[in-house]
């Protein structure tokens, strides 16, 4: 029977009048869920910035917090913001190559068996507490040696590992197999065809990947309380020593009873998710860039 000589009865049969229905029932419940998660973020960062915006100024990230008596609640939170640049960037450096490595074993030389363990591995990994890491660097690093800027670079790299690897291995998996055969049938070696050939197709997911791990361990409190979180006021880059960082610079001045501390934390508050904002849309932007690409190279 042709589409032409479908009639109401043999649509009704068919119940195309419930189907559709329902599909326009899902997509507005769809429509409605995504309308209520963007509305709690809207009325996240409204909450915050209305909070903070008092102290939410260049001397927040200009100038160091001020001690004594008579001082209290002034100064800025310049030794938090430099801590965290250092501990995060000594943290990326530990897991970005790790991560490259770990992916381009699991799906370029290892058997299954192998890529099946290390894959679980990287899953469990990535579903264990920020604060069980923080306990494992704290018993490993930490005990007899004391806090320090390293230590809590560890614990984040622990947390961004799996993430690095995992979205490594999503976009390699995308890059045509086609090329990794043409090179093989020229007489390249394996590993030169994967450095040469399959890895640079693949930059804009890795960096992609990175972004977000970044993204995810700049707010994380709790292993930098375990292994760097007895500090002073002033700014240092020594990551041999412990290195405040704004989360928990974020925590120690909510527990204060001035309430311009508490304006100071949620202006920092502010910044950190302003910060992990711009991240998310900058990996959201690399990921369709690298997406586009890889499909034209097809």
């Amino acid at each position: 029977m042709s589409t032409h000589g479908i009639t109401r009865a043999d649509m009704h049969a068919v119940n195309l009048p419930r189907r559709r229905a329902l599909n326009r029932l899902m997509e507005v419940l769809a429509w409605l869920a995504a309308a209520v998660a963007i509305g709690f973020l809207v009325l996240i960062v409204w909450s915050v910035a209305r909070k903070g915006a008092s102290e939410l100024n260049l001397a927040l990230i200009t100038k160091t917090p001020a001690t004594g008596f008579f001082t209290s609640g002034s100064g800025g939170l310049a030794n938090a913001f430099a801590g965290t640049l250092v501990i995060v960037g000594i943290a990326t450096l530990m897991a970005l190559p790790t991560g490259i490595l770990v992916a381009l074993y699991l799906t370029e030389f290892a058997p299954p068996s192998v890529r099946n363990i290390v894959s679980l591995s990287l899953d469990v990994l990535n579903g264990v507490p920020a604060i069980v890491i923080g306990i494992f660097v704290y018993g490993l690093f930490v005990l007899g040696h004391g806090q320090s800027g390293y230590a809590a670079s560890f614990a984040l790299a622990c947390i961004m590992l799996p993430l690095v690897a995992r979205s490594t291995i999503e976009v390699l998996l995308l890059v045509p197999r086609a090329l990794r055969e043409a090179s093989l049938a020229l007489g390249v070696a394996r590993w030169r065809t994967t450095l040469s050939i399959v890895l640079p197709q693949t930059i804009g997911g890795i960096i992609t990947g990175t972004v977000l791990a970044v993204a995810r361990v700049a707010g994380e409190t709790a292993p930098l309380l375990f292994t760097s979180s007895l500090v002073g006021t002033q700014v240092h880059w020594n990551p041999h020593h412990a290195l405040q960082t704004v989360p928990v610079a974020i925590f120690e001045l909510s527990e204060s009873a001035d309430p311009q501390d508490h304006a100071r934390a949620w202006a920092a508050a502010l910044v950190l998710l302003l910060f992990i904002l711009l991240t998310s849309l900058t990996a959201r932007w690399l990921a369709t860039r690298n997406r586009s690409k890889l499909s034209a190279s097809r």
